[in-house]
């Protein structure tokens, strides 16, 4: 890859980064909002760093020179090569990396034409952790029926209430529907948290009784009370973390995929 392609590069990952975190909201499928001004620095880093490459090498051709002329880089490298005992056949070029270098240029496009969607049911199937914060004290569950909750509030309940504040309310909850392989006619409402990026992702899944499951990846809002079947008390840490589904709606997926947030209500 010669040292003008490579300024290429640099400008158009530069171009790329900004893209999905200046002009939209796409970098969210892939780190926390946090770190969009480190995103946006990056970005303008790589724009600077093309453009000086780009000056020195004559973007967007390489500089003509006349026959038999040589540039800096070639004189150069034949010092180098006659320093050490070898001519210029035998010499490797020094202003070109290798050819796999190429491969770069694939994930840039990507992010500009066709950016990959936020992980969904492939990485929440694969992982079966709810791991939650220990709640000391629940605030009183909203007087709102349904009640909504995030996720994680619903699994706290769940297990660590031992006020039961779950028993007998119905609840209100959004996220989208992981197939449950190990249970015929029962399926996952998921939530993906992460801490810095999507490499660190963890799963907060809620099973679905008594309704159809939708397609994978779907995002759905689900209505309905704590399932009490198959496991320890309510306000235990044995409780199975399931719902009786009363209905099941489909919505738009949140511009934040990984934020557990609490639903508004319809």
């Amino acid at each position: 890859m010669r040292r003008h392609v490579q300024a290429a590069l640099l400008l158009l990952t530069g171009s790329a980064v900004l893209h999905i975190s200046v002009l939209s909201q796409v970098y969210l499928r892939y780190v926390k909002e946090g770190l969009r001004p480190f995103l946006v620095a990056s970005a303008v880093l790589l724009l600077l760093l093309g453009v000086v490459g780009a000056v020195r090498d004559g973007l967007p051709f390489a500089p003509r020179r006349t026959a038999g002329e040589e540039t800096d880089d070639e004189r150069t490298a034949d010092e180098h090569q006659h320093a050490h005992g070898h001519g210029r056949g035998h010499g490797h070029g020094h202003d070109s990396g290798p050819r796999v270098a190429w491969l770069l240029f694939l994930p840039v496009l990507a992010l500009l034409l066709y950016a990959p969607p936020a992980l969904g049911s492939y990485t929440a199937a694969r992982e079966t952790d709810n791991a939650v914060a220990r709640v000391s004290e629940f605030d009183p569950l909203p007087e709102a029926d349904p009640a909504p909750l995030a996720l994680s509030g619903f699994i706290a309940r769940v297990q660590q209430d031992r006020d039961r504040s779950l028993a007998g309310r119905t609840v209100l909850m959004t996220g989208f529907v992981t197939p449950a392989k190990d249970r015929a006619g029962t399926w996952y409402l998921t939530r993906l948290v992460v801490s810095c990026c999507a490499a660190d992702s963890r799963s907060l899944r809620v099973r679905v009784h008594g309704a159809p499951a939708p397609p994978a990846d779907t995002w759905v809002t689900v209505t309905g009370t704590w399932h009490p079947g198959g496991g320890g008390a309510l306000g235990t840490a044995t409780a199975p973390v399931a719902i009786d589904a009363r209905t099941v709606r489909r919505v738009e997926e949140p511009v934040n995929p990984y934020q557990d947030t609490t639903p508004l209500l319809p």
